[in-house]
């Protein structure tokens, strides 16, 4: 199975990520063969996988190395991940992710809902069969359920006036944060970790997963349609106000604010002139700026781990998030 070319300079990655592909893709089971088929090839659509690759990478933390078990939970991990961006897609109405058509787009609100569902089922199945304890069941149980919380507050956000950059930091700390926090945390654990480390994964796993949103939320104001996949100032149309724009109204509101007051959805001039103020406040560089302090954040709890090879490689991929493009 293909991943994504950024793996290509990991080795180790480049030859257990499609083993975690082809487990989830194991793990479909639906008996309608037009429905299973449609399933694994939504779950098959060109994700990143970095999920998993950090689960995988922070197993090797601890001296329990067992890649059966790592390439379970990594499995099970991004197969949640799939099931939330089912879900958004629907309750985004988005016609298309990754430059290609949504599955409720293609089959319709009902059958992405319950193929969001089933894909959680699947997350649970792989999970109960490889995790060490009740305990960690739990734990992961736990993580969704604040994942799942993250993503109702930004539902219960949309077109609210932007007032709080600390509202927002707590926002994506739920809905993007939680995941690869817990993607770092249970593959080191399932590791047999010491405690401390484990929070140091935990920690690590949080601040990367806040500097990768934030660094998501500024591609929307200036990436390229053929490269991120959706059109630019998405967000902003479906009223999901991220930290560029609040830096923004933060600096000027009298501009911003009868903007965004208007009746939706925003016109092409609204848009250019909302793209304006951002501009004349310097709310991208503004955001950059945090998602560089979460980055910094994030390499002093790796400082802290055990020395190895996987050491190295997590320098790299922390580092090229703030690089990317897409």
């Amino acid at each position: 199975m293909e991943i994504h070319p950024m793996w290509r300079d990991y080795p180790s990655l480049q030859e257990d990520l499609p083993r975690v592909k082809l487990l989830i893709d194991n793990h479909i089971r639906i008996k309608d063969k037009d429905i299973r088929a449609t399933l694994k090839k939504a779950v098959n659509s060109g994700g990143k996988l970095l999920r998993p690759a950090f689960s995988l990478l922070c197993h090797e933390i601890g001296p329990a190395q067992d890649k059966d078990k790592a390439l379970a939970i990594a499995a099970a991990l991004e197969t949640l991940h799939m099931a939330t961006l089912i879900h958004d897609d629907v309750i985004d109405d988005a016609m298309t992710r990754r430059g290609q058509a949504t599955l409720q787009t293609l089959q319709g609100n009902k059958f992405a809902i319950y193929a969001g569902d089933y894909l959680l089922s699947v997350c649970f199945t792989i999970l109960s069969k490889h995790s060490n304890s009740l305990a960690h069941l739990e734990y992961n149980a736990r993580s969704m359920e604040k994942l799942l919380t993250g993503e109702l507050d930004q539902l219960h956000s949309r077109f609210q006036t932007p007032n709080s950059v600390k509202n927002y930091l707590s926002r994506i700390s739920g809905k993007t944060a939680q995941l690869f926090a817990l993607s770092c945390y249970v593959g080191a654990v399932e590791s047999k970790a010491t405690k401390r480390q484990a929070r140091n994964a935990w920690n690590m796993g949080h601040y990367i997963g806040m500097a990768f949103q934030i660094i998501d939320d500024i591609l929307d104001y200036q990436g390229d349609y053929q490269v991120v996949g959706k059109p630019v100032m998405s967000d902003v149309q479906q009223g999901i106000y991220t930290l560029p724009l609040i830096y923004a109204v933060l600096g000027d509101a009298k501009a911003a604010l009868p903007i965004l007051e208007k009746k939706r959805p925003f016109s092409s001039e609204d848009l250019k002139q909302l793209y304006q103020i951002i501009e004349k406040q310097d709310g991208i560089n503004k955001a950059l700026k945090i998602a560089e302090r979460y980055t910094h954040k994030a390499i002093n709890e790796l400082n802290k781990l055990p020395n190895g090879h996987y050491k190295e490689q997590l320098y790299q991929i922390i580092a090229n998030i703030l690089k990317r493009n897409s």
